[in-house]
């Protein structure tokens, strides 16, 4: 059956659709809030918000007091198609709100009734398994009879098997996980009537794609499925246009200009010496207000703790503060009456405050769309942000996959010194100073009042104006000490050992790209060379598939393999025909072409 797609640009609407073959393709941020661009038209229900897609009163009370106002790009054209139970390939860079795109209408449709899962969600990862049902569980505070459980290796079975028996609507889980359970036969499947693909192309990159097809075959017959993926790589498609049916086709095209408004950098720095880093980050920082996101709720407790100890105004956003105190206190920082927040990323999810000048990272975020998610708190409404993430050094390698998502490249810099921490504060003093010397007092009564203090502060003590402003000035800074004199022989050995593993990482890609297997393959196979490598995060069995896909040859038939920084070298069978060899040039691997070349 043909694929019926839907084509739609910013300027036109999404029910614009038509018999013939069309795909929609929108424009999107790389924040999770809407586009509010003139002249854009995203649909006849744009203007009702969420309301415009016959959503339950239960649930837009709901996502009403989390803060989401205007659905974004990919909501509005995905969630009609959902809602209408058809098939969906939706191609969206991560932060674009794509979670929310399809949690919407399962939560919707979905029925209440205990018994086995009606929704299974496949997550590449452990930490989006959690991330992903967390996001479940808050759209479906207003429904408590919806369960949802998160199934991925490393818990208990046992606990995860008395869930299942007890009656869960929604499961969320990494593939192996969730077929240890379809085999034990504790996981029943004949009442699933959708399933959803999250992060399908880093499903491809980890080499779950036998698992993926495994667990879609043992699906029931009349079932939707929805697949998302940032790229779109050969296998993807091959994969949808096995098990979808005359699905929708949706791509999000992302725009880079709202980022670019975030200066992006990072330090380098040992778990050890991390909150001695923040503290001195935030001794040079000049925003108003701040975001540090943690990674657990017992991390921001303990931070929170410690900040408030070093006289700083700060509030606790978790998954555990109630929703009424979550309200306040997001008032309490739009207004200013707290200058830092630290949040875990669900409960930050929908935060809009203008003030915030500046988002600390202090733990590396679980993926690429929960960075975009957080570094698009700063930045709004056309100002510019400052977005710091910690790194240590074993989570360096990392930063490349994070710097593709978002188009730019985030800066290294080094922890803040003594001098420069003092310079700020002098800075700052006397920005103060000349704040408070131009600040008009409310009526001409209590002006003259200070003149006349002055005046007797300088007749009877007899001292100058000079020692009246140092007295001032001592008033303000009160028993804390002007300069920081704190001992920095820890930057000194983060720094001497940060350029000792360098040094060794440049000696290991330099053995690296010399030490490899220079002898002549098999006698019936002729060795090509591909243009991608470590860099771009290949692995063996990335080239394996994308080669055995192209050219239908078996894993056997593919030979020795090796893979350097920035190239491959594959052995395959003699006499390749000139078409599949044309193919395998515009294949790609991590959403780059192998472009693949006979070696000479």
């Amino acid at each position: 059956m043909a694929t019926k797609t839907n084509e739609v640009d910013q300027s036109a609407s999404i029910n614009t659709i038509e018999s013939k073959k069309i795909k929609k393709v929108l424009k999107d941020p790389l924040t999770t809030e809407p586009i509010s661009e003139e002249g854009e038209n995203p649909g006849s229900n744009s203007d009702k918000g969420f309301e415009g897609f016959g959503f339950s009163d239960k649930l837009l009370d709901t996502l009403s007091k989390k803060g989401y106002k205007e659905p974004t790009p990919i909501q509005k054209a995905a969630i009609p198609e959902l809602m209408l139970g058809r098939d969906l390939l939706g191609q969206a860079q991560t932060g674009t709100g794509k979670t929310a795109a399809f949690a919407l209408p399962i939560l919707e449709r979905i029925k209440t009734k205990q018994g086995p899962p009606e929704v299974l969600v496949l997550t590449p990862t452990r930490e989006l398994a959690m991330q992903v049902a967390d996001s479940f569980r808050a759209y479906a505070e207003g429904n408590p009879e919806i369960n949802i459980l998160a199934l991925y290796g490393g818990s208990d079975f046992r606990t995860q098997i008395n869930a299942l028996r007890r009656g869960v609507q929604i499961v969320v889980g990494t593939p192996g996980r969730v077929m240890d359970h379809m085999r034990q036969g504790t996981f029943i499947k004949n009442k699933l009537d959708c399933l959803v693909l999250d992060e399908a192309d880093e499903m491809l990159r980890m080499g779950f794609i036998d698992d993926i097809e495994w667990i879609l075959d043992q699906l029931p017959n009349e079932r939707q499925m929805v697949f998302f993926s940032a790229t779109m790589p050969s296998e993807i498609r091959h994969l949808s246009k096995r098990y979808l049916r005359n699905q929708a086709e949706i791509t999000i095209k992302a725009k880079k200009k709202e980022a670019q408004l975030i200066k992006q950098k990072y330090i380098v720095i040992q778990n050890s010496y991390k909150l001695e880093a923040l503290r001195r980050v935030l001794e040079t920082s000049s925003g108003e207000g701040v975001i540090i996101f943690a990674r657990t709720k017992a991390i921001t407790l303990r931070l929170a703790e410690s900040l408030e100890a070093l006289q700083h105004n700060v509030a606790v956003l978790n998954g555990d503060v109630p929703q009424n105190l979550r309200e306040r206190t997001v008032e309490r920082l739009r207004q200013g009456g707290v200058d830092i927040l630290v949040a875990t990323d669900v409960a930050a999810r929908g935060l809009d405050v203008d003030r915030i000048g500046l988002v600390i990272n202090y733990d590396m975020p679980f993926d690429s769309e929960a960075y975009v998610h957080r570094i698009g708190r700063t930045g709004r409404a056309g100002r510019n942000g400052e977005a710091i993430l910690f790194v240590s050094p074993r989570e360096r390698s990392f930063l490349n996959n994070l710097e593709r998502t978002v188009g730019q490249t985030i800066e290294k810099i080094e922890i803040p010194r003594n001098e420069t921490i003092n310079q700020h504060r002098i800075d700052k003093i006397k920005e103060r100073i000349y704040e408070a010397s131009s600040m008009k007092r409310d009526t001409k009564e209590e002006i003259e009042l200070l003149e006349k203090l002055v005046d007797e502060i300088t007749n009877d003590l007899k001292i100058s104006p000079k020692e009246i402003a140092l007295g001032a000035l001592n008033l303000a800074l009160g028993k804390s000490p002007l300069l920081m004199q704190d001992d920095e022989a820890w930057l000194n050995q983060q720094f001497n050992t940060r350029q000792s593993h360098d040094r060794r990482t440049d000696r290991n890609r330099s053995r690296r790209r010399n030490n490899f297997d220079s002898s002549s393959p098999e006698k019936d196979k002729a060795r090509y060379r591909l243009e991608v490598g470590y860099r771009d995060r290949v692995k063996p069995g990335n080239i394996v598939g994308a080669i055995a896909n192209e050219t239908g040859l078996q894993g056997n038939n593919i030979g020795r393999i090796q893979i350097f920084d920035s190239y491959s070298l594959v052995d395959l069978p003699k006499g390749m025909p000139t078409n599949i060899f044309k193919n395998l040039k515009k294949v790609k691997i991590m959403n780059k072409e192998l472009n693949i070349n006979l070696c000479n």
